[in-house]
C-alpha cells in the first residue's frame, strides 16, 4: 500500500512544480508586458484595454469554468480505472458543451459589440476592442477543455507549455505589430493588444489539439469499458452548471465594478479622458506590482487544496489544522514583508518601471492590503479542500459587493481614493470571514 500511496503523490508534487515554474514565467513576462503596453499605448490606452477584460471573464465563466472542471473530475475517475478510451470520450463531449456555448456567445458578443461598448461600458471606443476579442472566445474554451484533460490524467506538463506559448505569442506578435507601425510612422493602439491576446489564445489551442491527437495516435487504442453518453452527459451538466452560475455572478460583479469606477471618477468631476487614464494606471500598472508576489501564495493554494482533501478524508482534523496555522504563519509575514517593500520602493518602482507619479503613489496606498491579499488566495483554498465552497463564494461576493459600495458612496465624493480605502476595507472584512469560518481548526493541536 504505501509504495501506491508514494506513486499517486509523485505526479501531484511534480505537477505543481511545473505548474510553478510555468507561472513564474508567464508573470515575468507579463508583467514587462504590462511595461511595454504602457509605455506604448498610454495609460488612456490601458485603461481601454482593462475595461473589456471583465466582458472576456463573463465570457469565460459562462463557456468554459465548468466544463473544464467537469472534464478534469470525470477524466480523472475514468483513468483511475484504466479507461483511456472512455477519458477521451468525456473531452470530445465536454468540448462539444463548451464550443456550442462558445459559439453562440462569440455572435452575441460580436453583433452586440457596439451597444454593449456604450450602453454597458460606456466607451464608444470600446466596440472595435470588443468585436476583436469575440474571435477568442472559442479558442479559450478549447484551450481550457484541453486543459482540464491533461490535469485529469495528472499531466501538467501540456497545460503548462500551453500557457508559455500563449504568453510568447501574444508578446511576439504585439511587438511585431509594434516595429511595423513605428517604422511607418504609427502609434500603437489598443486593439493591437487585443489581437495579441486572440493570436496567443489561437496557438495555445492549435498546441492542445496537436498534444491531443498525437496522444491518441502514439498509443495501440486502449478497449474501454461501456461508455453512457447520455450519463456522463446529465453529469457533467449538473457539475458544471453550479459552477458556471457562480463564476458568472462573481464575474458580472466583477464587471460592474470595472464599469462603474470609471463611471464614478467622471462623476468626482473627472473628463473621460483623465477617468480612464486614473483607471488604467491603477489596474494596469500599480496592480500588476501589487499581485506579483501572489504567484508563491498561489502555488502554495495550488498544493493546499489536495492536501487539505486527503487528510479530511482520513479524517485528520489536527493534521488540517496544522495547514491552517502555517498558512496563517507563511502568508502574513509575506505579506506585511511586501507592505514594507512596497511603501519604501513605491514611488521609485513606478516612475522607474511606468515613468508615472501616479502608479508610485497607487503602489504605495495598495501596500497595506498584502497581508489580506495574500492570505485571503491561500484560506480560500484550504475552504475549497474542505468542501466549504459555498461558504468562500460567499465571503468572496460580500468582498466584491463591499467595493462596489465603496464606489458607488465614495468614489464620486473623494475620487479615487474612496476606491482605494473600498479595496483596503474590502480585503480585511474577507480574511475576517475566511479565518471565522476556520476558527474550528484553529485551536487545533496545540497541545499535542
Amino acid at each position: 500500500m504505501k509504495p501506491n500511496k508514494k506513486q499517486k503523490k509523485h505526479p501531484l508534487i511534480a505537477g505543481t512544480l511545473i505548474l510553478t515554474l510555468t507561472g513564474l514565467v508567464t508573470r515575468f513576462m507579463g508583467f514587462f508586458y504590462k511595461i511595454f503596453l504602457s509605455r506604448t499605448i498610454g495609460a488612456e490606452g490601458m485603461g481601454l484595454y482593462q475595461m473589456i477584460f471583465p466582458i472576456y471573464s463573463v465570457c469565460y465563466a459562462f463557456t468554459a469554468a465548468g466544463v473544464e472542471i467537469a472534464i478534469s473530475r470525470f477524466v480523472s475517475g475514468e483513468n483511475s480505472r484504466g479507461n483511456r478510451q472512455n477519458a477521451r470520450s468525456i473531452l470530445s463531449m465536454g468540448l462539444a458543451m463548451s464550443l456550442s456555448l462558445s459559439l453562440l456567445t462569440s455572435f452575441l458578443l460580436y453583433t452586440n459589440a457596439e451597444w454593449i461598448a456604450v450602453h454597458i461600458l460606456r466607451e464608444a471606443r470600446c466596440t472595435l476592442l470588443l468585436q476583436i476579442m469575440s474571435v477568442t472566445v472559442s479558442f479559450g474554451a478549447c484551450h481550457s477543455c484541453i486543459s482540464g484533460y491533461y490535469y485529469g490524467l495528472q499531466k501538467t506538463a501540456v497545460p503548462a507549455v500551453a500557457q508559455l506559448v500563449e504568453q510568447t505569442v501574444r508578446v511576439g506578435a504585439v511587438y511585431l505589430i509594434y516595429r511595423v507601425a513605428l517604422e511607418e510612422g504609427r502609434v500603437l493602439s489598443p486593439a493591437a493588444a487585443v489581437i495579441g491576446l486572440v493570436l496567443g489564445e489561437f496557438s495555445s489551442m492549435l498546441f492542445g489539439l496537436f498534444c491531443v491527437s498525437a496522444h491518441g495516435f502514439s498509443k495501440k487504442k486502449v478497449s474501454g469499458t461501456f461508455f453512457p453518453a447520455g450519463t456522463y452527459a446529465r453529469k457533467m451538466v449538473l457539475l458544471a452548471a453550479p459552477v458556471s452560475a457562480n463564476r458568472v455572478c462573481m464575474n458580472l460583479l466583477g464587471s460592474a465594478e470595472a464599469i462603474l469606477l470609471p463611471f464614478t471618477l467622471q462623476q468626482y468631476g473627472l473628463n473621460p479622458e483623465r477617468a480612464l487614464s486614473i483607471y488604467g494606471t491603477l489596474t494596469g500598472m500599480a496592480m500588476a506590482f501589487i499581485f506579483f508576489p501572489s504567484v508563491l501564495t498561489n502555488s502554495v493554494s495550488v498544493m493546499l487544496l489536495p492536501s487539505v482533501s486527503e487528510s479530511q478524508a482520513s479524517g485528520n482534523r489536527e493534521q488540517i489544522s496544522r495547514t491552517v496555522r502555517k498558512t496563517l504563519s507563511f502568508s502574513l509575514p509575506l505579506g506585511a514583508a511586501c507592505t514594507c517593500f512596497f511603501l519604501l520602493t513605491g514611488k521609485f518602482l513606478g516612475t522607474f518601471f511606468f515613468k508615472s507619479d501616479l502608479a508610485g503613489d497607487f503602489i504605495i496606498t495598495l501596500a497595506w492590503i498584502c497581508p489580506f491579499l495574500y492570505t485571503n488566495s491561500t484560506l480560500h483554498s484550504i475552504l475549497n479542500g474542505l468542501g466549504k465552497t459555498s461558504t468562500a463564494f460567499v465571503n468572496n461576493l460580500s468582498g466584491i459587493m463591499i467595493r462596489i459600495i465603496f464606489i458607488l458612496i465614495f468614489v464620486p465624493r473623494f475620487g479615487i481614493e474612496g476606491y482605494l480605502w473600498g479595496l483596503l476595507a474590502n480585503q480585511l472584512f474577507v480574511a475576517v470571514l475566511n479565518v471565522g469560518a476556520l476558527k474550528e481548526y484553529l485551536g487545533q493541536g496545540k497541545t499535542a
